[in-house]
């Protein structure tokens, strides 16, 4: 089979660096950041809160071949800060908001476990007749 084993999609090899930025010659205040071992999950992310900033000009990603565990992100400012540091800045700002979704998550379910309500997984009114052998549902494996 030609996919490579699972742990090579994760794994950086001895001496890899994740993260490689090459500086574009030929458009001002650009760079093509290229991030081993990821896949469209981060990319799209970054691609996203990059564009949700004011000195962004461009930004896209794309994933090469879908074999090959990296992707490409484009990145060009308005030339008040380096596409290096604007990256940096998004990458903190997704870091704070995935923070604050764990922490929303956490509390919802720790909500739910202290208030008493007799829920079945689906909600309430659900249909628990076809619930998982043992009396344990699809959250439980």
């Amino acid at each position: 089979m030609n996919a490579p084993n699972r742990y090579e999609l994760y794994v950086l090899d001895e001496g890899e660096k994740p993260v490689e930025i090459t500086e574009d010659t030929k458009i001002p205040n650009a760079a093509t950041i290229k991030i081993v071992k990821q896949d469209h999950t981060l990319g799209n992310m970054l691609r996203a809160q990059l564009l949700a900033m004011p000195q962004i000009l461009f930004a896209g990603y794309k994933v090469p071949h879908p074999l090959q565990p990296y992707f490409l992100i484009k990145i060009q400012t308005d030339g008040s800060i380096t596409p290096t540091e604007l990256l940096e800045q998004a990458c903190s700002k997704l870091i704070t908001t995935l923070a604050s979704l764990e922490a929303k998550f956490k509390r919802e379910f720790a909500l739910r476990d202290t208030d008493g309500a007799q829920e079945g997984p689906y909600g309430a009114g659900s249909n628990t007749d076809n619930a998982w052998p043992g009396g344990r549902d699809y959250l439980d494996f």
